[in-house]
């Protein structure tokens, strides 16, 4: 299997997340605790509740390692639990797959052999172990398309060994495992919701600052490309008020359809952790429009029996859309986010690549 891009997934430390666990099961030198799981009914199918509602789609596991320190198998998988319709488990290599003196973790996909040629499902899924001070637990977020072929997916270098046993993460020699996965419905055709709300709000304080970019990105793209069009503003303001009014609407328009796939094209890579928190605020996004009659400052669009309309006058959109007032928004609370960079980075991939 291939591995991943090294730039696209992160590992994170600090800020802990609170959840409350079930009754332990025990199993050799394993204790499992099943915080909760999602509801695996409507999810398998992929249908228009489980699209409607991400939460149905998402959920926990906890497992606890008990005598850490004295395990010599080269692996250990945790039991199996349900999460969107769906049985995973939890791969770890107490003393590294493939490296040495670290320690390598990875969501599997269960009975993969059995998979049909062709199954495939986007997960966004995040790992965690431990550690004493929960502020000190070690994170990491990745965002991957299971198939027959890249059934696994986590980090050979989760954390140095070392850490493990001196920095407070074995705790009586016991160590914990965290993990949280949600099943993701993708559309091709449309903006889509992804997140559970609470794991949406955990994700967003780590990544805001990256999607913040992201936006600014696209916004400086799209300014290089119409401000040529400033350079003979004079010459289309005679043509535009020479264009009937049939003409300025056919100009100004564009099937929805074709809008939202361009967006979700553009903007919805499974190779990206900020992608589904994108896709949820696109989402929002569509649904709040035309929703209300107040006239809020900047809206250029309207829809109209599946039709976007600008509405405002076409000239005056550009002169805005290239100055500097519209990059405002992306700068707006750019402070409020707390920086993911602070943490260990690493990349994500299977255990073969």
């Amino acid at each position: 299997s291939s591995s991943n891009n090294n730039n696209n997934q992160n590992a994170n430390t600090g800020g802990a997340r609170s959840a409350s666990a079930g009754g332990p099961i025990t199993s050799g030198d394993l204790s499992v605790e099943v915080e909760s799981s999602s509801s695996s009914g409507s999810g398998a199918n992929g249908d228009a509740s489980s699209v409607a509602n991400p939460s149905a789609l998402y959920g926990k596991f906890t497992w606890k390692i008990d005598r850490f320190s004295e395990i010599n198998k080269r692996e250990l998988r945790s039991n199996v639990f349900d999460v969107g319709g769906y049985r995973w488990y939890i791969l770890v290599y107490p003393q590294g797959c493939d490296v040495c003196n670290h320690l390598s973790l990875f969501l599997c996909v269960a009975d993969y052999e059995k998979l049909l040629p062709g199954w495939s499902h986007v997960a966004q899924f995040t790992i965690a172990v431990v550690n004493r001070d929960p502020k000190k637990s070690k994170y990491s977020d990745t965002l991957h398309r299971f198939c027959k072929k890249e059934h696994d997916w986590g980090w050979k270098k989760f954390m140095e060994l070392q850490k493990v046993v001196d920095a407070g993460f074995a705790v009586n020699d016991t160590l914990t495992i965290k993990a949280q996965v949600q099943v993701i419905r993708a559309s091709v055709s449309r903006p889509f919701r992804c997140l559970d709300a609470q794991y949406r709000r955990e994700l967003i304080r780590v990544y805001l600052t990256n999607i913040e970019g992201l936006c600014r990105s696209f916004v400086e793209e799209s300014q290089g490309t119409l401000k040529p069009l400033l350079n003979d503003l004079a010459g289309f303001r005679v043509f535009w008020e020479g264009c009937t009014t049939a003409e300025r609407n056919k100009l100004t328009s564009m099937a929805v359809s074709d809008v939202l796939r361009d967006l979700v094209k553009r903007f919805f890579n499974e190779k990206e952790v900020t992608s589904t928190l994108v896709m949820d605020e696109l989402f929002r996004t569509c649904q709040a429009l035309g929703t209300t009659d107040e006239v809020q400052p900047r809206v250029t669009v309207t829809d109209d029996r599946n039709v976007f309309n600008l509405s405002s006058d076409p000239v005056e959109l550009l002169e805005w859309a290239v100055s500097a007032d519209a990059l405002h928004v992306c700068n707006d609370g750019k402070d409020r986010a707390r920086d993911a960079a602070g943490g260990e980075r690493s990349s994500a991939s299977s255990r073969s690549g």
